[in-house]
């Protein structure tokens, strides 16, 4: 089964039978459920949405199931065509619209697609109107209206560009100082509308821009998550050019990873540690980072007299603490950034205009300014699950074994060593649990890994 219904929209692969995959009946069925929420929950006359795809083959065809079934409940739509998802949250309050959806199954192979879906803040929907549109999904609640009530659509493909703007103008971007230094990039667009935004932003910060599967094609040239794994031909490319750096984004442009001068990871959980080091040295203040993320953000953070959070996985937990906090800057260590001075989501343009600024400011090679954080090493692994699993009833098992260590289950199970972490978790998104470790060296953090996913299985029976 390939179908996952969470708070915070649907995920799934394309084909198959309704129920068990993303197929057009579930689409219309989502779709129609986010609708009628809208519906009821806002007193207005006519409701407004924004929709945004990313390039993967199957964008059209859901693109098109999730406007028409708008427009069957009366709602107008601002059809923002290819995009990505910081560009839809961006566009959805500078439209005053009521609620926006992003087609797009972000770091997940081609196969899959997914409806992740915004409130009229542009930002992903909280736990409880998740769950409320998981009820009227359910229950099929659905009310179309009749042929003149129907719902209008417009096109506007200006957003990326509008984006890319909003972006240059914040105070913290220094487009001059970018300019002055002619840098050399190696973007890997994952062959997604990372392609045509990040080359078109920093173009318009000067830089030369060597383009690395940017046609927006969505045939996935590698594995689109970010990780060095899949990443050879880029960490090549950068030292073939002599270039200063390479930009990898994942599909939907919300997810940032960079490449050092010598070809080496700068590491993505590195993205959110140098671009808030930066941010934190203009404006000093609170951070907030999942606890899946690296212990680097709490260094640094406290470095500038900050204060830093740890919250459950999941942008919408990131966010709602960040808040709450009044954070200067956020995010996930998976690359996502998180600025408030442009809007509550991971945003791989912001990370990207705000790296640049602090690099043009350094007279420092990428990798020399790597070298200046607190080494921490991460190991990132999964144990695929099967329906008989009492995932829960594992993670339990883990934490009475473990009950003499500092641990955390406000999101499945992290134990706290004195130089060292071990996270368990549910994945959103996947059938999968997650381990996450980090330690001082690479060789103790894969020991640990691999010592928690022997652990799993045995308790698991797998």
């Amino acid at each position: 089964m390939t179908l996952i219904k969470s708070i915070s929209g649907i995920r799934g692969t394309i084909g198959g039978k309704v129920g068990d995959n993303l197929t057009p009946v579930d689409a219309v069925k989502f779709a129609s459920a986010y609708g009628t929420f809208l519906k009821n929950s806002l007193n207005k006359e006519k409701l407004v949405v924004v929709i945004g795809r990313d390039a993967r083959i199957s964008g059209p065809m859901i693109h098109n199931l999730v406007i028409n079934t708008l427009v069957g409940l009366g709602i107008d739509v601002i059809d923002l065509g290819l995009s990505t998802t910081p560009t839809v949250e961006v566009a959805v309050p500078l439209e005053n619209a009521d609620g926006g959806i992003i087609l797009t199954a972000s770091h997940n192979p081609k196969q899959w697609n997914a409806l992740k879906l915004l409130n009229a803040k542009g930002e992903f929907l909280s736990g409880a109107d998740g769950a409320k549109i998981l009820e009227i999904a359910e229950a099929e609640a659905f009310d179309f209206v009749d042929v003149d009530s129907l719902g209008e659509v417009t096109e506007n493909n200006a957003y990326m560009d509008i984006h890319i703007d909003e972006v240059l103008a914040l105070p913290l971007v220094d487009v001059d100082i970018v300019k002055a230094k002619k840098f050399k990039v190696v973007v890997d667009g994952v062959n997604s509308s990372g392609g045509i935004i990040i080359p078109k932003l920093l173009e318009e910060l000067g830089v030369e821009v060597v383009k690395l599967y940017c046609e927006p094609n969505g045939h996935f040239p590698h594995n689109p998550e970010p990780l060095k794994e899949h990443l050879g031909d880029i960490c090549k490319l950068v030292v073939d050019e002599k270039a200063d750096f390479g930009i990898v984004v994942d599909p939907d442009v919300d997810r940032l990873a960079f490449i050092s001068n010598d070809g080496e990871m700068f590491g993505e959980e590195y993205t959110l540690v140098a671009v808030a080091d930066y941010v934190l040295s203009k404006t000093p203040g609170n951070t907030v980072s999942n606890m899946s993320s690296s212990r680097a953000l709490r260094d640094i953070t406290e470095k500038h007299n900050g204060s830093y959070q740890a919250s459950a996985v999941g942008e919408v937990n990131v966010v709602e603490l960040m808040k709450s906090t009044n954070a200067i800057i956020g995010g996930e260590g998976n690359g996502g950034i998180i600025y408030p001075e442009i809007h509550y989501g991971r945003d791989a343009l912001v990370g990207v205009a705000l790296f640049l600024t602090y690099l043009a400011n350094q007279d420092k090679t990428v990798a020399e300014i790597r070298a200046l954080y607190p080494q921490y090493y991460m190991s990132k692994n999964k144990i695929e699950l099967t329906p008989q699993i009492d995932v829960d009833l594992v993670l339990e098992t883990m934490t009475k074994k473990y009950g003499s260590e500092n641990i955390s289950t406000i999101d499945g199970v992290k134990i706290d060593f004195p130089t060292e972490w071990v996270h368990l978790r549910k994945s959103n998104t996947e059938p999968i649990i997650r381990i996450y470790t980090e330690a001082p060296t690479q060789k103790q953090a894969d020991v640990l890994a691999e010592r928690f996913v022997n652990e799993l299985k045995v308790i698991a029976g797998i």
